[in-house]
């Protein structure tokens, strides 16, 4: 099996690429770009049209499939998970392909070549997936909490069903690190919810479904919705805030150690005992964890007897991704200067599109609680006033603000994490170069890149 690092791996693909790139690859400097996945890829080719009245077949698209491929297998013998590519000629007609490794300090892009964030600080996460709940000591059991009438409903609709032993709670207890409340040890003494009980019975598993209001999930397949659970890159992750307003019955976390994740609505969401209520909420409650969304969580039910009982679907996140005055956005559709953001309570400030003259930070300069700034390039007047921001975690700069930083040696020592904000068609190499400059101040693993020259024909 040819290796990732061996030109033959890639002549097949790069013929198609170079077949599809003439002209760009033919300009000074031209150059294309691409990255390979496991089980995608992300390749600048043409493909065949199909004949007309007809849909696309595989193999109309073969040949592109099986050179993949080839890249592929070499990645999954070299026990890499993908690799991001640059080809470009040379004066002598030689093919050149560029191989990039982001390493561990890396996230993954999103626009190939481009970079995602940096790591500076290995294992370091957002301050949103740092937060624990607020301790409630007020809360107490919905009103609706009737363990007895659970049990008698569930046991009316589900007569025949398997019930989990005392052992088996007690086990998933033990794994879990929580005593589960009583409701919910109610759900599983009427069934334990395994398939294997059911002997692939579908209609067995949609009686469950209809009498209990969702898809549960087995003992042995609770978790919990802690931050951990809810993994986000830091590009998105540290532009976003946990809010929760006086009126709230949820805590507005990413995760919880109190939340109890027992089933799922069938489209992704999932359905949680919650036994970390908001001010507002009740210990025990049933929540619903939006899979579309990064944080927060929406009341369902005032407790599991509520939700069993009453049949409880009715939900909504309730989430903005606009919250002045904790998270704020500068531009040509939101707030239309940085004096309007500055705010005690501020932690997010954003300064996307803009038309107008650059803008200064100097309004933002000592709050207290300002933690991730991104600014798209060209928009700030002097990138060094940066420097007075001394409690940033995260930091997202066009190139040219960076260079800046970085040969005044500006770069704040508190970040986490950072990003390189790319507009436009920027050609990689000096991109991945600035980035290892970052990288180097942290002494983190830097991006390596490998160069092979070949012939196509």
């Amino acid at each position: 099996m040819p290796s990732i690092h061996d030109f033959a791996t890639w002549e097949p693909l790069l013929r198609f690429v170079q077949a599809s790139n003439a002209e760009r690859l033919a300009e000074p400097g031209g150059y294309v770009t691409g990255e390979i996945r496991h089980g995608s890829w992300s390749v600048p080719v043409r493909r065949p049209h199909p004949l007309p009245g007809r849909a696309a077949q595989v193999e109309d698209m073969q040949d592109e499939f099986d050179a993949v491929e080839r890249v592929q297998r070499a990645l999954r013998a070299d026990d890499a998970d993908k690799i991001t590519f640059m080809m470009e000629t040379a004066p002598d007609g030689k093919t050149v392909l560029h191989l990039f490794d982001a390493g561990p300090a890396v996230e993954p892009g999103f626009t190939s070549p481009y970079l995602g964030a940096l790591i500076l600080v290995d294992g370091a996460v957002p301050e949103p997936w740092r937060r624990l709940p607020e301790p409630m000591p007020g809360a107490v059991p919905g009103p609706s909490a009737d363990p007895a009438l659970l049990e008698r409903t569930l046991r009316e609709r589900l007569p025949d069903a398997i019930g989990a032993t005392e052992a088996e709670i007690a086990a998933a207890e033990a794994r879990l690190g929580v005593v589960l409340p009583d409701e919910l040890k109610v759900l599983y003494r009427v069934t334990r919810a395994r398939w294997q009980d059911w002997g692939d019975d579908y209609e067995a598993a949609d009686r469950v479904l209809h009498a209990v209001g969702c898809q549960l999930f087995a003992l042995d397949g609770l978790y919990i919705a802690d931050a951990e659970s809810r993994p986000c890159p830091w590009r998105f992750a540290a532009t976003d805030a946990v809010i929760t307003s006086p009126d709230a019955a949820v805590q507005g976390l990413v995760g919880s150690p109190g939340w109890i994740v027992f089933g799922d609505n069938g489209g992704g969401d999932r359905v949680a005992v919650d036994l970390t209520p908001g001010p507002r909420g009740h210990t025990g409650q049933i929540i619903m964890l939006d899979h579309e969304q990064n944080i927060g969580a929406a009341l369902l039910a005032d407790s599991l007897t509520d939700m069993v009982v009453n049949c409880r679907t009715d939900w909504h996140s309730g989430r903005s991704w606009d919250h002045p005055p904790v998270v704020a956005r500068v531009n040509v559709r939101s707030l239309d200067s940085v004096e309007a953001a500055a705010h005690p309570d501020l932690e997010v400030l954003g300064i996307g599109a803009w038309e107008g003259e650059p803008l200064s930070l100097a309004p933002v300069v000592g709050l207290p609680r300002l933690r991730t700034l991104s600014a798209y390039p060209g928009t700030l007047a002097d990138p060094l006033e940066i420097a007075e921001l001394t409690g940033l975690e995260y930091l997202d700069l066009g190139p040219e603000e960076w260079r800046v930083l970085l040969d005044a040696g500006a770069v704040p020592r508190s970040l986490s994490a950072a990003a390189i904000e790319v507009q436009g068609d920027r050609h990689p190499l000096p991109i991945v170069a600035l980035a290892n400059e970052l990288l180097a101040l942290w002494d983190r693993p830097p991006i390596t890149r490998t160069i092979l020259e070949g012939v196509t024909g």
